[in-house]
């Protein structure tokens, strides 16, 4: 229907109108009182004085003010662009009056009444809209459910500050609104999702923030949106208990935080703090560690090239990350641990000269059993203050013996003795040995205690670690029959090797911080309450118990595609695992997002006769929103040469048609720089992605398989998929689902001798 055939049309433009006047009015005047902060914190700075408690209070609640008035700023001059996205019209049981309320990305009250001109969509009443239909409908808040009808649910496009459509809808999913929002074109970041979240994200965004959450989303199902979401919707529903800096997103690299980092501020929420695993681990374990590249691994496993000797020991490689990344090597570093306590304590008594404070199977009785659910360390300060409340009841008891003894040969020497300068001598000697024997026990009880706990060497946890494997016998006598000979002997000396070269992996870093953790506890507490995890099928099941041992007192979303799972030898290979053996099955629910939103039915189909080659039921393909497309391309190609051509003919049409993010993706970085240097003779504004950039920025790019994932373009060709690149291994077909995956809108897949089997069903 056109816009102005809409029988509210009117009525809506007249409601727009006056909502984008309030929000011009109100940005008026947050301008004056920012104006009047700005002095008031001013006049603070500059009357503060040492002794005048009352002026860092003033700076403190004017700064804490004018923080809040630039938030408000911000999001009044957001919303003169778009002030809402949504109206419901919804009236509750027992009311006699009808409410219109319209959605936005932040709330608007009208100050001489206090009534909503906009509410926030992450409002306990704005589940009306994403979650319920039009007829008896209910959402819960604070004050118990609320129970009534729902007249009307209404979207709008509206684009600077203009009103260029109107969609009444019941349900969200596959009506006109959304059609338009996911035929838009990529660009170089991610989209916030506010006005087309659908209810089995809305139920993502807004679970119980202390319940465990696994989501296995699909490709293009949202997850990083709908974590970005969840997000913000905790911080707003929390915000009188937490402040922003209590989340914390772990991401798989700085590079898809960059790709990520405009959505968070565009919904209004700041100082989140975002972090990738690795980084996380060096702040817990603390030094300097230099981490070894991850990719280098993977692109070993990606080259279908190699001789038998290179399979044979790629196959110990592989070995060897998928041991130390399971639970089983977790048990194994237990056992370490364990005896590590047994030796942590110097096998001998306390003593002070002579004298026996604590007995050594005192001390270790205490520190094994008394306080076992401490650190070694911390056990150490507790057993510090057994020492010195038992040394100093001691203390008391010796000096009074040396009393006694003094007080045995005075009376001695005066039995024996007449009053003489002899006497008098021998007697002086008697107390001045007292004295001088008083004062020795003194000047040894102030170091007793911090002596014996010098005596307690603090090794760093990589200096375990290495240990660990350096001591073949303790080595060999922990592993038992885990994994052969061969496999364990090079897990060793493999381990040793990385080592000496100044390095760690990625496998190394779970066991390095659980070592710390259970030697020394972490320095600080981390003040995070609540970790969402991305990407999380690159993640292992003992990184996940690390984390979670460290942040004890935190909740977690993860998120993940194990069809995605391109790192499976070190990653997830089954959600259940991490319920069982990280959460322990307590509370922990695994949601499965099986919708794909990005892509086309065309694209997702032959995706999906792709990643369901893989005979796994943790494996769930995609089901795409109704959105069709062009086919699929396959096209033959005699050379590489050819292939370049033809693909740099398709950018040019592609970008005729506005499409502005194009990928070329080759399987390796190899086959990325060749092809980068044939179409750099047509495109010199062509960016090649190496895993290495900081920073994501949208056009023409060539990227590798595996550093593709996570991203999306609106066309992708993807250059050499025959049948030698791409085999019928677990690997090449992710990495070929995951290159299949990314585009919104084009896929043009190309050979040169015989396309991959993988290819065979796709129609």
């Amino acid at each position: 229907m056109p816009l102005k055939e809409h029988p509210d049309y009117l009525e809506e433009l007249q409601r727009l109108e006056y909502t984008l006047d309030y929000v011009e009015k109100s940005l008026e005047n947050a301008i004056h009182e920012k104006d009047r902060l700005d002095v008031e914190v001013s006049k603070s700075k500059k009357g503060l004085s040492d002794d005048s408690s009352q002026g860092y209070i003033d700076l403190m609640i004017n700064t804490m003010f004018h923080d809040r008035i630039q938030i408000k700023l911000k999001n009044l001059n957001a919303a003169r662009k778009k002030p809402y996205f949504a109206r419901i019209d919804f009236k509750e049981n027992n009311s006699a009056e009808k409410e219109k309320i319209y959605i936005g990305k932040m709330s608007l009250m009208r100050e001489e009444d206090q009534k909503l001109i906009i509410v926030d969509w992450r409002a306990p009443i704005s589940n009306l809209y994403y979650e319920e239909r039009i007829g008896d409908a209910s959402y819960s808040c604070p004050e118990g459910r609320i129970k009534g009808k729902l007249s009307l649910k209404r979207q709008f496009s509206i684009d600077v500050g203009k009103l260029n459509n109107i969609f009444d809808i019941d349900i969200t999913t596959n009506d006109e609104f959304l059609q338009s929002y996911l035929g838009a074109n990529a660009d170089n970041r991610l989209k916030d999702i506010v006005s087309t979240i659908q209810v089995e994200q809305n139920r993502v965004i807004r679970a119980d923030m202390w319940k465990p959450l696994i989501v296995q989303g699909a490709a293009g199902s949202g997850k990083t949106t709908i974590a970005l979401h969840r997000i913000a919707y905790l911080i707003y529903t929390f915000e009188k208990s937490f402040e922003p800096e209590n989340f914390m997103i772990l991401a798989p690299t700085r590079f898809f935080l960059n790709y990520i980092s405009e959505v968070l501020p565009e919904l209004g929420v700041d100082r989140v703090k975002q972090t990738t695993y690795q980084d996380f681990a060096l702040e817990m374990i603390g030094g300097k560690l230099k981490i070894a590249d991850e990719n280098e691994k993977l692109i070993r496993f990606v080259d279908n090239n190699n001789t038998e000797e290179e399979i044979e020991l790629n196959n110990l490689i592989r070995s060897e990350s998928e041991f130390k990344a399971s639970i089983e090597f977790r048990k194994i570093m237990d056992a370490y641990l364990e005896k590590i306590e047994k030796d942590f304590l110097p096998k001998m008594d306390f003593t002070v000269g002579n004298y026996v404070i604590y007995k050594y199977d005192e001390i270790q009785s205490l520190f094994l059993n008394e306080y076992k659910n401490l650190s070694m360390h911390k056990r150490v300060l507790e057993i510090k203050k057994h020492l010195s409340n038992r040394l100093k009841q001691k203390k008391d008891s010796i000096r009074a013996s040396f009393q006694f003894e003094c007080d045995r040969k005075v009376a001695a020497v005066k039995r024996d003795m007449e009053d003489c300068e002899e006497r008098r001598k021998i007697l002086s000697e008697i107390i001045d040995s007292k004295n001088e024997s008083i004062s020795k026990l003194e000047s040894i009880c102030k170091k007793a205690v911090n002596d014996y706990v010098k005596s307690i060497s603090k090794i760093e946890p990589l200096k375990y670690y290495r240990e660990f494997f350096e001591n073949e016998e303790l080595f060999l006598s922990l592993m038992g029959n885990c994994l052969n000979k061969n496999e364990a002997e090079f897990l060793r000396k493999y381990t040793i090797d990385i080592l000496n070269k100044g390095f760690v992996e990625i496998e190394d870093l779970a066991p390095i911080m659980y070592i710390k953790y259970c030697v020394y506890g972490i320095d600080e507490k981390i003040n995070v309450k609540h970790i969402v995890v991305d990407e999380a099928q690159d993640f292992s099941v003992f990184q996940f118990y690390v984390l979670k041992k460290i942040a004890k007192d935190t909740s977690l979303t993860i998120l993940g595609d194990l069809c995605q799972g391109i790192h499976s030898y070190r990653g997830i290979k089954s959600w259940r695992d991490v319920q069982n053996y990280v959460f322990e099955d307590k509370k922990c629910e695994i949601v499965n997002l099986e919708q794909s939103y990005r892509t086309t039915v065309e694209i997702m189909n032959a995706a999906n006769s792709v990643i369901t080659k893989i005979k796994d039921e943790n494996i769930i393909p995609g089901k795409p929103v109704i959105r069709h497309g062009d086919k699929v391309e396959i096209i033959k190609k005699e050379s590489l040469q050819d292939t370049a051509k033809d693909i740099s003919s398709k950018i040019n049409e592609l970008k005729k048609d506005g499409f502005k993010s194009i990928a070329v993706i080759c399987k390796t970085i190899d086959e990325c720089m060749k092809m980068n240097t044939l179409l750099k003779k047509y495109h010199k504004d062509i960016q090649l992605l190496t895993g290495k950039e900081k920073e994501y920025k949208a056009g023409i790019v060539i990227v590798p398989s595996y550093f593709s994932k996570g991203l999306e373009f609106d066309a992708v060709m993807i250059a050499n998929a025959d049948s030698d690149k791409y085999t019928e291994n677990e690997l090449d077909i992710k990495l070929l689902y995951v290159s299949m995956t990314r585009p919104l809108h084009k896929l043009y897949i190309y050979y040169e001798k015989n396309p991959s089997a993988l290819l065979n069903d796709i129609k």
